[in-house]
């Protein structure tokens, strides 16, 4: 699929009819799309090589194999991390084993270089509630485990927003803050048909929400968002 300078191709993740519900267990998928995912990337490169002059990858760290293979066609590589600065840096050092899980219940305040003093709450639930979503939290931390041989590590945030943390990172990464990444109309509108990110986890239901909030009294909605990964038991949605 082509627009007017993007093309979109796909590789596979070794799961081509149904996806990830196919596969056995989590492990088996992320083993399988790191095996084929490898092959399927590397035989697009090739096709490339004689096509145009690929030069760079910019990927997704939770895909960490993809820098092998910028590596071993000689390209340079950039991770995308699309969280903030000073989320990258919490799963970091909890990678590094620089903060030790799970936290003990006497810990009151927890330091962390480039961050103010945290609380335990103040941290992402996958590090201060030690153990819920255990596959979801593998992935995370493996997004750092070759992230210095990365040419680049490209961040969602901007410097004067989080110049500490950046700042501290960038002392042992090669840190570049690129964002933040939304839709021009809603920056320096200098593309004028730039108005909406064109992809969701979800398929959205847009006229529905707006019906129903347009039945609403003003400013007696409240919108909460617990992110794509959380499954919210009974007690918690009646809550």
């Amino acid at each position: 699929m082509c627009s007017s300078n993007i093309s979109l191709e796909a590789i596979s993740d070794g799961f081509d009819e149904g996806g990830r519900a196919d596969a056995e267990s989590p492990e088996a998928y992320y083993a399988r799309f790191r095996l084929v995912g490898t092959e399927t990337l590397s035989e697009l490169l090739e096709k490339y090589k004689t096509d145009c002059d690929v030069n760079c990858i910019i990927y997704d760290p939770f895909l960490p194999w993809v820098l092998d293979v910028a590596k071993k066609f000689g390209l340079v590589s950039a991770a995308f991390f699309t969280q903030s600065c000073a989320v990258d840096n919490i799963y970091y050092r909890v990678y590094k084993k620089e903060l030790k899980l799970p936290l003990l219940e006497t810990e009151k305040t927890v330091n962390i270089p480039g961050l103010p003093v945290l609380e335990p709450s103040d941290l992402p639930s996958f590090v201060c509630v030690h153990g819920s979503y255990p596959e979801s939290f593998e992935m995370i931390l493996n997004q750092f485990q070759n992230l210095e041989k990365a040419d680049w590590n490209l961040v969602n945030t901007f410097h004067k927003l989080e110049q500490e943390v950046i700042d501290w990172m960038a002392k042992f990464l090669l840190v570049k803050a690129i964002g933040p990444t939304i839709p021009s109309m809603y920056l320096d509108k200098r593309i004028q048909d730039d108005k909406h990110y064109g992809l969701s986890v979800f398929k959205p239901i847009t006229n529905v929400c707006m019906k129903w909030l347009n039945e609403r009294a003003s400013r007696s909605v409240v919108y909460v968002s617990f992110g794509s990964l959380a499954e919210l038991g009974f007690e918690q949605m009646e809550e």
